[in-house]
C-alpha cells in the first residue's frame, strides 16, 4: 500500500506529467494488468519518455502504419482474441514489423511476427520456391499464437514472453537467474562468498563466454526458481553500473516499454482519430479466406474480383511469383470481403494460368534449367510428364512460372563519364561484389568506355 501511494505523489510532480502521469486511468493499468506487469510500473522514467516521444512526435509514422494494414489488422485481432492472448500483443506486431506484411531483417527475420527460418519451421510455417508462409497473415499469426502460449507457460509472465519473443528465452532465463542471485544476496546477508553462489556465478560468466552450454545454465535457473525470490519487471530492468551485460539487452528494454506505450496510447483511440476502422470492433473482418487452385496467377484473380493486382498481392505477400504453388491441389489465399460475392459467383470463369516455355539448348540439363528459372527441377519433371532426367535440343519444356516473372537476361554496359562501379550496381539493382565477380575485376577502378557485363543470374 505504502508502495502504491508512494508512486501516486511521485507522479503528481513528474516532469513528464503529459504522457501517463498523473492523467493515467484504468485503462493504462488495464494494460499492465494484462501483461501481468506491477501496477506501479507506470511511474517508470522511460516508459513515459518513450510514451512522449510516441504521442508527440512519432504519431503520423504509426497512424501512416495503421492506414496500410486497415485491410487485414481486424483478423489478426480476431486470433488473438479467439485463443485469449492479451490485446497488447497486436502492438508487439506493430514493434516487430510496423504492420509490413513483407518485413524483412538483416537476421533473416520476416513477416509481420518476424519469424527467422528454424523457429519458423518448429511452428510449420513452409518456406519454399512459391510460398513463405511467414508473410501469411492468418498462418503466421496462429504460429506466433503457439509461440507466445509456450513462452507463458514457460515463465508464467505475459511480459516475459514478450520479451522472449524478441530477444530469445536463453536470455530471458539469464536474466532471471541473475537478477534472482543479486536479490538473494543483497537480502541474506554473508552469503556473497557462498561457495554455491559463487559456483553459480561462474557457470553464468562461463555460459555468457560460450564455455559451457545452455543447460548448464538452465540447472541454475531451476535450482533458483525454488527460492521465494520471483524478480519482476523493474527488477530485470534495473541499470546496473558498470556492467556493459545488462540483465537484459537494451534493445528489449526499449521493445517491451515500448509495446506498453504503444497499447496505452491505442486504448486512448490516440491513433483512431485518423484511422476510424483500426478501433471498430464490431466490424467483421475486412478480409476473408478462398480456395484456389494449385498453379492459379494472382493476376487472374485479381481481374475475376475487379481489384488491381498490386492490391491484391498487398494482402498475399506469401505467394512468390505470384503464382499459388502448382505442388498442391488447392490452397487459400486472401481477397477483400467485399470481392467475395463477385468471387463466389464468376470463379467458374476464371482464366487458366500461362507459363513461360524453354526450349533446351546445348548442354541444359533439368537441373541447370531449374536453376535460372528458380524453380526445382522435380517440378518441371513432373510438369512436363517426364520419366527421365533425360531431354533433348529443341524440346519444350513447360516452366511452372509466369512469363512476367521470367529471369532478365545478361545486358552489356558500357562505362560512362561519372560512373562507379557501385553506382552502376545500385542502377542495375545487384549486389556489387557480384558485379564485379562476374566481370573478374579485382579492383573498383574501371575506365570510360569499358565493357561491364550485367548478369542478373
Amino acid at each position: 500500500m505504502f508502495r502504491i501511494l508512494l508512486s501516486l505523489l511521485f507522479l503528481l510532480n513528474f516532469s513528464y506529467a503529459s504522457l501517463v502521469g498523473g492523467n493515467f486511468d484504468q485503462y493504462d493499468l488495464k494494460v499492465l494488468e494484462d501483461l501481468d506487469i506491477d501496477s506501479t510500473f507506470i511511474t517508470d522514467y522511460k516508459l513515459q519518455k518513450i510514451y512522449s516521444n510516441i504521442s508527440k512526435r512519432n504519431k503520423s509514422k504509426y497512424v501512416e502504419k495503421l492506414n496500410d494494414a486497415s485491410l487485414f489488422l481486424p483478423k489478426v485481432k480476431e486470433i488473438l482474441k479467439k485463443n485469449n492472448i492479451p490485446a497488447a500483443f497486436l502492438y508487439l506486431v506493430m514493434a516487430e514489423s510496423n504492420f509490413t506484411l513483407d518485413a524483412k531483417s538483416h537476421m533473416k527475420a520476416a513477416g509481420l511476427w518476424q519469424f527467422i527460418p528454424l523457429t519458423a519451421k518448429k511452428y510449420g510455417l513452409k518456406n519454399n520456391m512459391y510460398v513463405d508462409e511467414r508473410m501469411d497473415i492468418v498462418k503466421s499469426t496462429e504460429a506466433a499464437v503457439k509461440y507466445l502460449k509456450s513462452l507463458h507457460k514457460r515463465f508464467g509472465k505475459w511480459y516475459l514472453a514478450a520479451i522472449a519473443y524478441n530477444c530469445g528465452e536463453g536470455r530471458v532465463i539469464e536474466a532471471i537467474t541473475r537478477a534472482t542471485l543479486d536479490m538473494y544476496v543483497e537480502t541474506h546477508k554473508g552469503t556473497r562468498k557462498n561457495k554455491k553462489i559463487r559456483e553459480f556465478r561462474k557457470i553464468i560468466r562461463d555460459y555468457q563466454h560460450k564455455r559451457v552450454k545452455f543447460s548448464k545454465l538452465y540447472k541454475v535457473y531451476k535450482y533458483v526458481k525454488q527460492w521465494k525470490i520471483k524478480p519482476d519487471l523493474d527488477e530485470l530492468l534495473i541499470f546496473q553500473k558498470g556492467l556493459k551485460r545488462q540483465y537484459l539487452p537494451g534493445e528489449s528494454q526499449r521493445y517491451i516499454r515500448k509495446i506498453i506505450s504503444l497499447a496505452m496510447l491505442g486504448n486512448r483511440n490516440f491513433f483512431a482519430k485518423d484511422s476510424s476502422y483500426f478501433l471498430n470492433r464490431g466490424i467483421a473482418s475486412p478480409i476473408v479466406s478462398v480456395k484456389v487452385k494449385g498453379g492459379t496467377h494472382l493476376n487472374n484473380i485479381a481481374e475475376l474480383i475487379g481489384v488491381k493486382p498490386e492490391n491484391l498481392l498487398g494482402i498475399n505477400r506469401h505467394i512468390r511469383q505470384l503464382i499459388v504453388d502448382p505442388e498442391v491441389k488447392e490452397c487459400d489465399i486472401y481477397i477483400p470481403y467485399s470481392r467475395l460475392a463477385r468471387f463466389n459467383a464468376n470463379i467458374n470463369d476464371l482464366k487458366p494460368t500461362t507459363y513461360a516455355v524453354h526450349i533446351v539448348k546445348p548442354g541444359d540439363t533439368l537441373g541447370k534449367i531449374g536453376n535460372y528459372y528458380k524453380v526445382s527441377y522435380r517440378l518441371i519433371k513432373k510438369f512436363n510428364n517426364l520419366k527421365t532426367n533425360i531431354i533433348g535440343i529443341n524440346q519444350k519444356l513447360v516452366i511452372p512460372i509466369a512469363p512476367e516473372n521470367l529471369p532478365k537476361k545478361p545486358l552489356n554496359y558500357f562505362v560512362k563519364r561519372g560512373d562507379t562501379l557501385s553506382k552502376i550496381a545500385r542502377m542495375n539493382k545487384i549486389d556489387l561484389k557480384k558485379l564485379m565477380r562476374d566481370n573478374k575485376l579485382k579492383s573498383s577502378l574501371i575506365n570510360i568506355g569499358d565493357k561491364l557485363v550485367i548478369n542478373y543470374q
